[in-house]
């Protein structure tokens, strides 16, 4: 399948995806402070940036897109027609990466959960995950 944008348009869409503030981590941001949790955002001084991070229960979140992180079973993390050998390398690089930090974080005593794009389209399923996380 041929793509429909030229090769500008394309390298110009995908700079335009952030990794921070993103509607799922807002999302998640809010349904927490509902709750009464209090977090700090994206601590660079912890390996991988997470998210979120709730210091009084020293649990770090990370909110991955599907895409991009490889969600399992989940109709988002397609995989694109084109250059398949250079998105496939991106995109295991990408969940090795994920894997090291988990560990990284691990050893310093945080506890580490990670809440899908995809999980956090309901505001009452994201509550519960979250009361869960927390054993609220």
């Amino acid at each position: 399948m041929v793509d429909r944008l030229t090769p500008e348009r394309r390298s110009w869409l995908m700079s335009r995806v952030g990794s921070k503030n993103t509607s799922p981590e807002i999302r998640v941001r809010r349904s927490a402070h509902a709750l009464g949790l209090r977090f700090r955002l994206h601590r660079k001084d912890l390996p991988g940036t997470p998210d979120l991070i709730f210091p009084k229960y020293r649990v770090a979140i990370f909110v991955h897109g599907c895409f991009w992180h490889r969600h399992q079973g989940c109709s988002k993390a397609s995989m694109p027609k084109t250059d398949v050998s250079m998105w496939q390398a991106k995109f295991e690089r990408n969940v090795e990466r994920d894997e090291e930090n988990i560990s990284k974080l691990t050893m310093l005593g945080w506890r580490v959960e990670i809440i899908w794009e995809c999980e956090t389209k309901s505001a009452e399923l994201m509550k519960q995950r979250l009361m869960s996380i927390f054993s609220l």
